[in-house]
C-alpha cells in the first residue's frame, strides 16, 4: 500500500512525496489508529506526520517533526498515481 502527498512549503517550493509501508506503521504506531481510518476522516495532522515520516525516511529532511511544519503551508492528496514505480 502506498499513499502519494502534495506538500506546499512556505517558500513556494512544492513536491509530492510517496509514503511506503514505513511510513504507514509509524503512523499506526504514532496515533494508534489504523490507515484505514484515513479514508473515513483525514486529519491534517496524520497527512503532515505521513509526509514528514516519508521525507525523513528518504533523507530530504533532517528536523524534527515540528520544525519541518513550521516550513509546510498545505498538505493534499497528490495526483500521481500511487501505485507507480518509484
Amino acid at each position: 500500500m502506498k499513499i502519494n502527498l502534495h506538500i506546499q512549503f512556505e517558500d513556494g517550493t512544492a513536491k509530492d512525496v510517496k509514503c511506503n509501508a514505513a511510513d504507514l506503521v509509524a503512523f499506526e504506531r504514532e496515533y494508534d489508529v489504523s490507515v484505514a481510518k484515513l479514508g473515513d476522516d483525514p486529519r491534517v495532522g496524520w497527512l503532515l506526520y505521513l509526509a514528514w515520516h516519508s521525507e525523513k525516511r528518504t533523507g530530504s529532511t533532517k528536523e524534527s517533526y515540528e520544525k519541518w511544519l513550521e516550513k509546510v503551508e498545505t498538505v493534499g492528496e497528490s495526483d500521481e498515481d500511487p501505485k507507480s514505480k518509484g
